[in-house]
């Protein structure tokens, strides 16, 4: 039977709470995506009202880690939108290739899958060994999986789809190792990754990088939240530092529309001006 319907002071007090007593923040993202994560844990739990849901939230450790886990942001895979790992090689790599040493912040980095794309890239790109990844996530559970580097062989087989459709040059299977119907990422992968704890809601500026990746990640957050992430990570890039959002995102209405150039306008990735 579907939990009742919940409203939004209830949903405020809950996310209140989280953040009272966990520290996570989601006070500012997207009420329709906090709403629909909520219902569905109410749901799988048999929890039939907010009241009970805030009482085993404020009183079960174990609930509030599940739920955290439902809140967290995990859609994701490796060479996802090809299009735009297309366009990183054409007209990101040229303006990297500049750069004695580069310094990336994947902000948002889930389980991984996007951070190991972009290693790839850069290996091919004979730039990997000059470089250096930031992989950031506020969810703990998320950076110890994308730390081992361990996925299913059917994923493997979606991604490598992904990478032949993104230009990859080399054989996709030369960048794991498989065992058990698992693969495992090439430590020559892991080497120059560094994966840390960042919540892009309550931190502040992480590294001064030449380019931040972070898609698909703003469209869960509420306006003011956005311009705050967009603020942050203006703040993070070098002057000429490039930025790259998601295809849902956009720089539209925001305070730093002008502030940079498009370098690909469909796939969404922007050069900060001088």
């Amino acid at each position: 039977m579907a939990p009742p319907d919940i409203e939004e002071s209830e949903i405020t007090k809950l996310l209140e709470a989280m953040f009272r007593q966990y520290g996570y923040d989601f006070r500012q993202y997207s009420e329709a995506h906090v709403k629909r994560r909520i219902m569905n844990r109410m749901a799988f739990a048999g929890i039939k009202s907010a009241d009970e849901m805030l009482d085993q939230l404020q009183h079960d450790q174990k609930f509030a880690s599940q739920l955290l886990q439902d809140l967290s942001i995990t859609v994701t895979e490796m060479f996802r939108d090809p299009g735009f790992y297309k366009s990183v090689r054409e007209k990101v790599i040229p303006i990297l290739k500049t750069y004695s040493f580069i310094k990336i912040w994947h902000a948002g980095c889930s389980t991984g899958e996007e951070a190991y794309s972009m290693a790839i890239i850069l290996k091919e790109e004979g730039l990997y060994e000059r470089a250096r990844i930031y992989a950031t996530d506020f969810n703990q559970h998320a950076i110890n999986r994308a730390r081992e580097g361990i996925f299913t062989n059917d994923q493997v087989k979606e991604y490598t789809s992904n990478y032949q459709r993104a230009g990859g040059r080399e054989s996709f299977s030369d960048y794991y190792t498989s065992k058990y119907n698992m693969a495992i990422m090439d430590q020559s992968l892991k080497k120059n990754i560094v994966w840390a704890h960042h919540n892009l809601v309550t931190d502040s500026v992480f590294a001064e990088v030449n380019l931040v990746l972070c898609r698909n990640v703003l469209i869960y957050f509420n306006r003011e939240l956005q311009d705050r992430v967009l603020e942050l990570f203006f703040e993070s890039l070098m002057n000429g530092g490039i930025l790259c959002m998601g295809t849902k995102e956009s720089l539209r209405f925001s305070n730093y529309c002008d502030r940079y150039s498009e370098l690909d306008k469909q796939q969404k990735i922007f050069k900060k001006k001088y």
